[in-house]
């Protein structure tokens, strides 16, 4: 194995690791409340958890702004600039984090005005988000030093932190829940100190292996207006592309939602396959950022292209392999998701868009990668407008003759346009 597929590797694995440890966090949670004797306590939790989703989703230029630069300052091999980008990102996390505690009232009724659910589901919700919103400032200051981590080419620690996670998470809400008899706050309070063990882990690992990295640590690099404005305009492209992947992912729900329980549900597990294959493509993306931005820290160009070329060649790989696996055993696996004839027997109308998904998809995500480690977040983000307003006009001028299938014809043109558009705004990243 060659020097650049080792290094795609060492990051790519672990994050894949943690990609797939994120959702189990919730799902523990799920299946805690699942066994209390109310279906109100799974819809509380459903919801609390969506909101937490979209709240910190917005936020998480934190990570890829911070891991970007981060690599390009590890390229170049200064300590002084690695240090101070993680104290602005901490900085700006916490100051963020303190926000959203001070405004947890007027956000919490702003959601449940937007949501319509029971009285009973609002309630338990309600007293969730209570709890698990002091958790802001862990879980940003997390995704500060997760993509810290990244950029220094290390992505074993945030693959460490997301499995003790999940440990804490499990041993804390059982404790709370059954021996304590809490209910849903026991499982708030079990994700509230689960989020903190793992801030307090990272925190602890940075102090074992970057602890040289100390005398770097000054507070008035928050005040340096020209770094500042540095971090807050690539972080500011970063957010508004968020926005915009928000506003599809969204829509794609809501629009699935508007045309019945069946099609939702079909569209909901359908997408499933897509979220599957985007914690797989999410490990090179980040595998992407971290070596992009080193090589260009270190102004490296050649290694800049042999690693571009070798990241698209584990790309294709993957999604040709993904085709082959979702044609062959995509509809069985559906069937383990439920056993309701009407959804499955309605998912083989639309499953071929499944099948499209890898091979449309896999360059974008690659390209979000490259593009975060170069801090050509700009770029990132018109090539998201363009996908983002192709995905509008098609759904919408095609949806009275085709249904549903336009929805799912807007998906992947969306997926398709963002690696296209990417790759031609890029080339001139990759090859000068």
């Amino acid at each position: 194995m060659n020097t650049h597929n080792r290094e795609i590797l060492q990051i790519a694995l672990p994050s894949i690791v943690s990609n797939i440890t994120v959702p189990l966090l919730g799902l523990i949670d799920v299946t805690i409340v699942g066994h209390l004797g109310a279906a109100s306590y799974i819809g509380a939790i459903a919801v609390g958890g969506m909101l937490f989703n979209i709240i910190y989703w917005i936020f998480g230029f934190l990570r890829m702004g911070t891991g970007g630069m981060t690599s390009q300052a590890y390229g170049r091999g200064d300590e002084a600039e690695m240090m101070r980008l993680l104290t602005r990102s901490t900085g700006v996390g916490m100051l963020i984090a303190l926000t959203l505690i001070v405004l947890q009232y007027p956000i919490e009724r702003t959601a449940f005005s937007l949501i319509e659910t029971t009285p009973e589901v609002e309630r338990l919700a309600a007293t969730y988000f209570r709890i698990c919103i002091w958790g802001a400032p862990a879980v940003l200051g997390l995704y500060s030093f997760s993509g810290w981590f990244i950029g220094m080419q290390n992505s074993r620690y945030p693959m460490f932190i997301a499995i003790t996670q999940n440990i804490v998470n499990i041993l804390m809400s059982l404790v709370l829940v059954y021996g304590l008899e809490m209910k849903i706050e026991g499982v708030a309070i079990g994700t509230l100190v689960a989020q903190y063990a793992g801030w307090l882990m990272a925190i602890g690992l940075w102090m074992h292996r970057y602890k040289h990295l100390r005398p770097y640590a000054e507070l008035r690099s928050l005040t340096d207006k020209g770094a500042m404005r540095r971090f807050f305009q690539v972080n500011r492209d970063i957010f508004l592309r968020t926005l915009c992947l928000v506003s599809v992912t969204v829509f794609f729900t809501s629009a699935g939602a508007a045309q019945g329980e069946v099609i939702l549900a079909v569209n909901t597990l359908l997408m499933q396959l897509f979220t599957l294959f985007s914690y797989i493509m999410d490990g090179f993306a980040y595998a992407g950022e971290a070596l992009a931005g080193k090589h260009i820290g270190a102004d490296n160009r050649p290694a800049l292209r042999t690693m571009v070329r070798q990241l698209f060649v584990w790309g294709i790989a993957l999604a040709l392999a993904f085709t082959l696996i979702y044609g062959i055993g995509g509809e069985g696996f559906l069937s383990l998701l439920t056993n309701e004839e009407s959804v499955i027997t309605a998912s083989s109308t639309y499953f071929y868009w499944v099948l499209a998904i890898p091979l449309a998809g896999f360059a974008a995500f690659l390209y979000d990668g490259i593009f975060i480690g170069a801090t050509a977040t700009g770029l990132m983000l018109r090539a998201m407008f363009v996908a983002s307003v192709a995905f509008f006009l098609i759904y919408f001028g095609c949806r009275e003759a085709m249904g549903n299938h336009a929805l799912w014809l807007a998906f992947i043109t969306y997926l398709s346009l963002r690696g296209i558009v990417q790759g031609y705004l890029g080339r001139k990243i990759i090859r000068s």
